[in-house]
């Protein structure tokens, strides 16, 4: 094939598609008519040889081929922007940019006030959008550029997203000042012995403490499901419910509430949570600040 027939144009047309999954709404990310977005897909279909992608129902699905050549010209694509961004100057001081991070409630809690904090002292002009984390979705919003950062635990990611790690946290037992389970040294029976309070967002109640002790023959009541973290605090201050809760959480509340923290007698996995962003903004100064400006917050949240 003869480069010089291939226009930069098209494969940001063909990104666009792989991405929104529509023609329709890939000519609105690029600000083009859908005709002339349906004319560079044509075009792309003559000079690749394949459909690329075929209609399904509301979709546009990608064929076989496609899916082969679109981690190497979404990263080529990034690899571009990134050059492109490379030599950009960033002076928090003076410049004017909104920031939007993906994470969950209570990382939310954690880092802002920091955050806040940083933002009158060192960069008085940028603004913060929190949004909800949608693990379903998040990677779509990295790759499209709707979100710059997204904290929180991930799995196995695409190449077109990068992460580093932000915290490796690990899971403790919370409950009230002068419990009576502080009285000796927390066991698997005195955990059983009392109420919990649990944090889910699932319709069930059974979580990976349950599934644990299940292996050691015993069980706790779940008196309380709550879908806010910031709930359990107050749901235990003043009774003898209990809860399991990320460490760098039980310190914030042990600041804010008369709580106390003690640790769980299980072999508990680590909670190890991570920042994330798309690999064509690698080379972006105001990311580099953000990311690093994230990492000193979370080397705090266990203090």
């Amino acid at each position: 094939m003869d480069l010089s027939d291939i226009d930069l144009n098209l494969l940001v047309v063909f990104e666009a598609i792989w991405l929104e999954k529509s023609v329709t709404e890939a000519a609105e990310r690029l600000h083009l008519g859908q005709p002339a977005v349906s004319s560079a897909l044509a075009r792309l279909r003559t000079l690749l040889n394949d459909e690329l992608f075929v209609r399904n129902g509301r979709e546009m699905k990608p064929t076989p081929k496609s899916r082969v050549i679109a981690p190497q010209v979404l990263q080529s694509l990034q690899s571009v922007r990134a050059v492109l961004l490379s030599h950009d100057r960033f002076d928090p001081q003076t410049a004017s940019r909104q920031f939007t991070i993906a994470t969950s409630d209570y990382l939310a809690n954690l880092i802002l006030p920091t955050m806040i904090q940083t933002l009158t002292e060192k960069a008085p002009h940028i603004d913060w959008r929190i949004v909800p984390l949608e693990k379903n979705t998040f990677g779509q919003g990295l790759e499209r550029g709707d979100l710059d950062l997204a904290i929180g635990t991930f799995g196995q990611l695409p190449n077109t997203i990068q992460s580093e790690a932000f915290l490796n946290d690990s899971f403790v037992g919370i409950c009230r000042r002068g419990h009576p389970i502080l009285e000796q040294p927390v066991d698997l029976v005195s955990l059983t012995t009392f109420p919990h309070a649990l944090f889910t967002l699932r319709k069930d109640d059974h979580g990976m403490i349950d599934q644990l002790l299940e292996s050691h023959q015993l069980k706790r009541r779940m008196a309380v499901t709550v879908p806010y973290w910031f709930v359990l605090p107050n749901a235990i201050a003043h009774g003898d419910l209990l809860a399991v809760v990320p460490n760098c959480l039980a310190c914030h509340f042990i600041q804010h509430y008369p709580i106390e923290k003690f640790a769980i007698p299980l072999e508990l996995p680590k909670n190890q949570m991570s920042i994330a962003w798309g690999a064509w903004q690698s080379g972006d100064r105001g990311q580099e600040w953000l990311r690093q400006m994230i990492l000193s917050v979370g080397a705090n949240l266990l203090s």
